[in-house]
C-alpha cells in the first residue's frame, strides 16, 4: 500500500532525529574520551613535575653535602698523612719487639682504611669533566674484565658479558663508565659468591644505550632498594656506602639514569643503565657542554 505525502513526513523527522540523537552520542563519546584523556595527562604531568621537584631537592641537599666533605677530607688528610709517618716509623723501630709491632702495624692498617675513605669522599665530591666520545663497549668491557678477575677468583662466581653487548656503541667518557661497571660487577660478584654468575648485557634502545648487569645473589630488598645510592648507606658489614653513590653521581653527569629491581628469574639484583647518545649531546660537548662539569655531590649513590 503506498504512504500518503502526511504518513512519510513523520518517519522522516525520526530519522532526522535519530541521526542527530546518533552525532550528539558520537561527540559526547568523544568528548568524554578526551576529557579522560587529558585527566590522565594532567594527572602523570603532575607526577613527573613532583617526582623532578623532589629530585631537584634531593641534589641541592647532596651538593651541600659533598661541599661539606670534601672540606672535611681535606682537613682530615693532612694530620691523616702525619700518622701515617709516624706509624711506620714506630713500626721500623719496634722491630725487635714483635708485640709492640704488632699494636704499631694495627694503627698503620687503620690509617690507610682512613685514608682510602678520604679519597673516595674526595672522588664523590670533586668537580667532574666527562670526556666523551662514541665507543664501542666492548673496550670498555674488556677493561673491566680485567679488573673483576681478582674478585672472580676470591668470591668464586664468574663475570659473563654478552657476546653482542661488545659491539653496542654508546657515546660516554669510557674510563669514567668503566668505573661504574665495574663497582657494579664487583658488587655482584661479592653477593653472588661461590658458583654465581654475574652478567652484563647492552643493547640500543632508540636514541639510548641501555646497560643490565644482574646476578645470582640474595638480591636488595625492596625496602632499601630507594634508597642505595644515597651516600654513606651501606648494606654491606664493610664499605664506605660511598660506592654506588658515585656510580650514580657518574650516570646522572652522562644524562643517563640508573636503577635496581630484583632480577626475574634469579632473585638478585639487577641494575639497569641507560645512556643518551643523541647528536645533541655531542653538539653541546663541542661547545663546553655544562652538564660535563657537573659536581659529584650533586649526583646522588652508595651501597
Amino acid at each position: 500500500m503506498q504512504q500518503t505525502a502526511e504518513q512519510v513526513q513523520p518517519i522522516d523527522q525520526q530519522r532526522e532525529l535519530g541521526a542527530i540523537i546518533r552525532a550528539y552520542s558520537d561527540v559526547t563519546d568523544r568528548l568524554k574520551l578526551a576529557h579522560d584523556q587529558l585527566t590522565a595527562e594532567v594527572a602523570r604531568l603532575s607526577q613527573e613535575l613532583k617526582l623532578k621537584n623532589a629530585e631537584l631537592r634531593r641534589k641541592d641537599r647532596l651538593a651541600a653535602l659533598g661541599e661539606m666533605a670534601a672540606g672535611l677530607a681535606h682537613e682530615v688528610r693532612n694530620p691523616l698523612g702525619g700518622i701515617a709517618l709516624y706509624s711506620s716509623k714506630l713500626e721500623r723501630d719496634l722491630a725487635d719487639r714483635p708485640e709492640s709491632m704488632i699494636a704499631a702495624s694495627r694503627i698503620t692498617r687503620g690509617v690507610r682504611e682512613l685514608d682510602r675513605l678520604v679519597s673516595e669522599i674526595l672522588d664523590f665530591a670533586q668537580e667532574d669533566r666527562l670526556e666523551r666520545q662514541s665507543v664501542p663497549l666492548g673496550s670498555v668491557l674488556v677493561m673491566v674484565e680485567e679488573g673483576a678477575a681478582h674478585w672472580s677468583e676470591r668470591t668464586g662466581a664468574m663475570l659473563l658479558v654478552d657476546p653482542g653487548a661488545r659491539d653496542v656503541a654508546t657515546y660516554c667518557d669510557a674510563q669514567r663508565l668503566r668505573q661504574v661497571l665495574l663497582n657494579l660487577a664487583i658488587n655482584g660478584l661479592q653477593a653472588a659468591g661461590e658458583g654465581g654468575r654475574v652478567q652484563i648485557t647492552a643493547k640500543r634502545r632508540g636514541k639510548e644505550t641501555q646497560i643490565d648487569i644482574w646476578d645470582t645473589g640474595s638480591g636488595i630488598p625492596a625496602e632499601v632498594r630507594d634508597r642505595i645510592f644515597n651516600p654513606f648507606f651501606t648494606t654491606k658489614d664493610t664499605g664506605t656506602g660511598l660506592g654506588l653513590a658515585i656510580v650514580h653521581r657518574i650516570v646522572e653527569a652522562h644524562g643517563g639514569t640508573i636503577r635496581v629491581t630484583a632480577d626475574a628469574k634469579t632473585g638478585g639484583a639487577r641494575f639497569v643503565i641507560r645512556l643518551p647518545d643523541t647528536s645533541d649531546l655531542k653538539t653541546q660537548d663541542k661547545h663546553g657542554s655544562e652538564s660535563d662539569r657537573r659536581r659529584v655531590g650533586s649526583a646522588a649513590g652508595g651501597s
